[in-house]
Parts: structure tokens; sequence; C-alpha cells
């Protein structure tokens, strides 16, 4: 294992590309319908250290009949486009106009309106001065077309000069040094955002008034009629949570007039997102959840009558799920999810180990799956997007990179006729198995009884040398998020080095109901510590190709907490350990993290935003945290930290290095000054691939 032949095979595992976003449009060519793909790609550039964002096209003839629609031909796809500088793009329903907000070197953003004939309308947005920066963001961010196509909708940063924030203040006055509040981890700069509006034909900016000031929107859409729109508002008083990777944060549906009446559509003490309007204009659907407790959780599907304003649950949180069943929904949901007919909403979501494709009907209030389980080649299944009844999904698995296929929605009871539009470059000769777990009597949660879980084994195909193979247990952050069965860089590197691989979805992760997310509330640091070592110890009874004498763990943020706790309470099992940004001390990451509402609810204490900490609260977060077994870790750690992350602080990684230090115990520290809590830059990946390879080489 040399440096240099790491870094080879990390480089072909992370520079596939991977699709993010399609965009579909529709024309009558004669007897045929002619459908045109736009798909948007990401894709690593190791060398200049970036990620790189392109368009790549595709044409589809179709044939339509009665209720039929099947894909003839699908021809070469056109050349790929570089997306220079885009930071929010949308296709126009109609006449297919496309909206660009692009960032320039110099820091300008400027709006620009393309059509068919090229470049149609530019705005300097930063030039008018209307609002701070445009938000591209997952949570608020959006850019949406009016019904009549002359107005364009989306979210940026209050003017802190605006009359709307604290009149007769100047930025440059006593008030300069004021201390403005954020949402947090990854949301540095947002603190208040305002919906933005321009009228294309005139180029005028406005700032919607009549929000309520305790409110923060985003994720904004225009009702029908071009003078509603409607929005997700999250509540910010007392103060600021961190809102990303948190689906509990207390939040409503507004509409809000251009006239600058607002309406709350939506219950109280709840959380809602992913708004979306139905093709014929006459319903809203929306995903609810509940507010503190999980940071994520199975969220219910509320539609909403824009007529008669009433509200109805067409999907419930799923407890728990049978076999063969949806286990719920827990990802937001795409851009564009109706069916042409407005009857049905299709979403991808976590269902046990995998990640599946589903339909509700409306009518029937039913949920299908739509996923081509039979064929069992690919583990996950996600939606960019349906248009006209035709979807556009990513498909992978651990041995299978991210594919585009595209496939008409069926009838009621029909499947899916799936076409391949993009085939990944490379193909890895690995194999992978979902297995499932059932802890023993003594592990079972006696509050909710009966829960499994599962993992995910990835391991090479072919064993040359005949020597068993060493294991490499790699567990999720979160808790409550997933490992899918679907490609991941890290897992395949490995497995290209010669390791096997065991991703677990201890009880806690999502697709699995939410009576596995409530179960570990109150147990973090036991229950979710027990589960992943249930795993190995299952999988080293059913797989005697691995190395029991091998054993590492890795894992990042409640999974470099997870991997702590393993080799603390475990000392003579593992001997390597790899933790990104992890969890070492809930006592002191208390004052320091965005999310203090987890602290307390993950040892099982309710939280109110007046909360004091008390002499027993600590003691209960000091008492599940891995640093009270630090004095029992044998194995080498290898700690990696983002120095700006402000979901668990850098000094959380420093406590147990010390702690190791100390006790002469091997430990190194890779230290990353511009990364936050995901470590996401692409040097960064890079540089924390090669070295965990590398300790996994030398104490294996």
């Amino acid at each position: 294992m040399e440096t240099n032949a790491i870094t080879a095979i990390y480089a072909e595992c992370s520079g596939l590309p991977t699709p993010v976003s399609a965009n579909l449009t529709e024309e009558q060519v004669g007897d045929q319908r002619v459908y045109t793909v736009n798909s948007e790609w990401s894709q690593n550039n190791l060398v200049g250290g970036s990620r790189l964002r392109y368009m790549q096209q595709w044409t589809l003839l179709a044939e339509h009949k009665k209720d039929c629609k099947n894909l003839q031909t699908v021809l070469p796809p056109g050349p790929c486009a570089p997306l220079q500088g885009e930071l929010l793009s949308s296709f126009s329903p109609i006449r297919g106009l496309r909206a660009v907000v692009r960032e320039t070197s110099g820091s300008r953003q400027i709006l620009e309106i393309w059509d068919s004939h090229g470049l149609r309308k530019s705005l300097d947005l930063t030039a008018l001065n209307k609002h701070g920066r445009v938000y591209n963001d997952a949570q608020f961010g959006c850019l949406s077309w009016s019904e009549c196509e002359s107005r364009l909708l989306y979210v940026a940063e209050r003017n802190q000069s605006s009359s709307l924030d604290s009149p007769g203040k100047s930025p440059c006055g006593k008030d300069r040094s004021v201390y403005r509040e954020d949402w947090g981890e990854g949301l540095n700069s947002k603190s208040l955002p305002v919906l933005c509006v321009v009228e294309l034909e005139t180029g005028n900016v406005s700032v919607l008034r009549g929000i309520p000031p305790h409110v923060s929107p985003g994720q904004a859409l225009w009702a029908p009629g071009s003078n509603v729109v409607v929005f997700v508002g999250w509540s910010h008083e007392p103060f600021r949570l961190g809102l990303k990777f948190c689906s509990n944060r207390r939040s409503a549906l507004f509409q809000l007039g251009l006239d600058g009446h607002c309406e709350c559509l939506s219950g109280a003490d709840v959380s809602v997102s992913s708004p979306r309007l139905s093709p014929d204009g006459t319903t809203l659907v929306y995903l609810q959840g509940r507010v503190f407790g999980p940071h994520n959780q199975c969220f219910s599907l509320h539609q909403y009558d824009l007529h008669s304003k009433k509200t109805s649950i067409l999907v419930d949180v799923v407890n728990r799920a049978n076999s063969g069943e949806c286990a719920g929904i827990y990802e937001t949901l795409p851009s564009s999810c109706w069916s042409a007919d407005s009857q049905r909403v299709v979403f991808s979501s976590a269902c046990r180990n995998r990640k599946d494709l589903f339909v509700v009907d409306r009518r029937m209030k039913t949920v299908a799956f739509l996923s081509d389980n039979l064929s069992e080649f690919y583990g996950s299944w996600k939606l960019l997007v349906i248009q006209r009844d035709l979807m556009v999904v990513c498909c992978s698995s651990p041995n299978a990179p991210p594919t585009l296929r595209v496939g008409f929605l069926p009838p009621a009871g029909g499947a899916v006729e799936w076409q391949t539009l993009h085939q990944p470059g490379l193909t890895f000769d690995l194999r992978w198995t979902v297995l499932d777990v059932t802890p023993t009597t003594e592990e079972d949660n006696t509050e909710y009884s009966g829960l499994d879980f599962g993992a995910v084994l990835v391991k090479p195909r072919d064993n040359f040398h005949g020597a068993k193979i060493p294991l490499v247990v790699s567990i999720h952050g979160g808790p409550h998020s997933q490992f899918p069965a679907e490609w991941n860089t890290t897992t395949a590197g490995l497995v290209k080095l010669g390791f096997a691989v065991l991703m677990v979805n201890y009880r806690g992760s999502t697709g699995f109901g939410q009576d596995s997310i409530l179960s570990l509330i109150g147990r973090i640091g036991n229950q979710d510590v027990k589960d992943v070592q249930r795993a190995v110890t299952t999988t080293l009874q059913c797989d005697a190709t691995l190395d029991p004498k091998r054993l590492a763990v890795i894992g990042g943020s409640h999974g470099g907490f997870l991997s702590c706790h393993l080799v603390g309470q475990y000392p003579d099992l593992y001997r390597a350990c790899a933790a990104r940004n992890p969890v070492i001390n809930a006592a002191t990451l208390l004052g320091t993290s965005d999310i203090v509402d987890w602290r307390y609810s993950s040892v099982g204490l309710q939280y109110s935003y007046d909360q004091i900490p008390t002499a027993e609260a600590l003691a209960i977060m000091l008492e599940r945290s891995p640093i009270t077994h630090a004095a029992q870790i044998q194995a080498p750690v290898l700690l990696m930290l983002g120095a700006k992350d402000r979901r668990v602080s850098s000094h959380q990684g420093l406590e147990l290095y010390r702690a190791l230090k100390s006790r002469d115990s091997p430990v190194r520290l890779l230290w990353f000054p511009e990364d936050g809590h995901s470590l996401a830059r692409v040097d960064t990946q890079a540089d924390c691939f090669l070295n965990t390879a590398l300790w996994l080489q030398q104490h294996l």
C-alpha cells in the first residue's frame, strides 16, 4: 500500500460524476412526443482541489397511446457543459426559459435569463442593493417562476441598511459590532432571510413585506395567479438553533400576498418542509414532523386544499413497517414530485438498509414501490424529478457508481419500464450483502421491544491470497441517518485496497420506523454501541472469510462517538480507530454546539429554551460519553478535526487527544483549519482517505 497507489484508487472512486438534479421539457413533433432531459452533475477534481458542476442533455422519443406511454428511442447525449459560478437555476414551466443566479469572480451576484437565442436579460443584484447575498442552500434557497413567467421569487439575506431592519440604526454606527445570530453549522452567513421578487419586464426587485417578525422564510413558491406566494417560516425566537440536518425545528407553512397579507396554513408547534404545488394548482403537499426530540424523524405527508382550505394526512408516520412495505418518509421531496393528473405523489426514502422509490395514490390512499426490487442490482433509488409522468432517477449500489435512469409512471398497479441514460465509465468488482440483525434478549429495548436493525457488508469479490480479510466497521453519524446500499466512495476505496467494510444501521437509524428512532433517545452510548458490536459478532459468525483478529472501526460525528466508545468498551477486540469530528464529552460540548437541544434530548432529558445546566444533567451527559473509557483504549486512534466545526467543536477531539497522549497511547491528529463538521472540502476528503487507509494498513 504505497501512498501513490492509495491516492490513485481514491481518485478513481471519488472522481466519478453524480447527478444532483434534472429538468424535463416536452413538445409534440409529428406523431411523437419529444422529451429533453437536462441533468446537472457534480464531479470531484482532485488535481484542482475543486468540485465541478456541469450540465448534460438527452433527447428522448416517446409514444403515447391512451393511458400507455412508452419510450422508443434515446438519442446520444450532448456534450457536458460546465456551470461556471452558478448558484441557482430554474426552468420556466411553459416556454422553457432558464433563470440563473451566478456569482462572478468579484463576488457580484448576477441574475440571468436565457432562451433559445441566448442571453435575454441580465440584472446585477449586488449593484441594485435591495438585499444581501442570495441564498442557495438546501434549507432556505429557491428560485421559483410565477405562473405567468413574468416574475421570479428567491430568498436573500436582509440588507443591513434596509428600513426593515432596525430603522434609523446605521451599520457603521454604534450597532456595527452587535452580535448577529445565524442558523449554525453550514449556514454561517444566514441570519435574516427575506423573500424577493423580480419583475422581469421592468427589472425591478422588491423585498416582500408582511412576514411575521419572528419568522425566517424559505423554500418559497408561487401559488396560482402569480399574486400570492407560499413559504416555510422557521421561528427564530427566542434564539436560533442549528438547522442543517435538523428537521425538528419549529416552523409553519405560510401564504403571503403581494399586498402584504400573511396567513398561516399549518398547525402550531410542528415542523414543516418541502411544500409542493400540484400541476392543476388545487393542492399543496408538504412534510410535517415533531419539534425537538430526534433531530431527524419519520414525517407525515399532508395535503392542503387551496379552495376548501382543509388539510388532511396523505401518508402518516410509520411506527413499524411490515416486510415489503414502505417504512415511512425520511427525506425532503424533490422540487417536482406530482403526476401529470395531480392524483399521485412520487418520492424516494430510506427503507431498512436501502433507499427506494414510492408512489402514493391520493384517491386510494395507498403507497406502492416503483423501484425494481426484483433485480436487486441497485440498492438505492433517488428521484431527481418527475414531470409529465416521466421520472428521472439516480440509481447506485456499493459496487455500481451513480447511474441516470428514466421511466414513465405506470397506471396504478403497473410496473415501470426503466431505461438507462448514463452508465458510469467504470465498474467495480465488489460483493455486497444486506444483513438483518436481531438484538439478544438482554439487549432488547423494553419500551420498544422487538426492534431489529441491519447492516451492509461490502468486500472484495476474490481473495487471491487465501488469507482472511481484515474488517473495517463503518458507522454513520446522526445518529438519525442511514447507510443505504448505495455507492460510497470511502467504502469502495477501502474494499479495493483489500479490506472488507461493514456499514451498520443501528437502532435509531432512519428507514426502520419511528419506533426505532425513538428507541435511541436516552440510550446513546449504550444501545447503539451494543448494536454495532452485535452486528460485528453476527457478521463474523456468518462469514468465515473475515478475520476476527483484524478489526478496525471508523466513523464521523456520532459515528466517531461510537467508534471511540467501541475501542474503549471493547479494548481487546479492535486494533485501530479513525474518527472524524467525534463527540467525546457531551457535557463539555453543551455550551459550544449549535444544537444544544440535542445534547439534552439524546440522553433522555427534556429541553426548553430557558434551560440552565444542572450538575445532574451534566453528570448524565458525561456518563454517556467516550471520554469515560479513555483510560481503557489500547487501539491506535486517528483523529480528523475541522477547526470551523460548529456542530461538534474541535475541542472535543482535542480532549481525547490529550487524554491519550498523557497515557502514551498511540494517537495522531489531523487538523483542517478551513473545514467544518462534514469535512467536505475536496482536498480534505482526499487527505482523510489517504491517512485512514495508511493508518489501517499500519495497524491491521
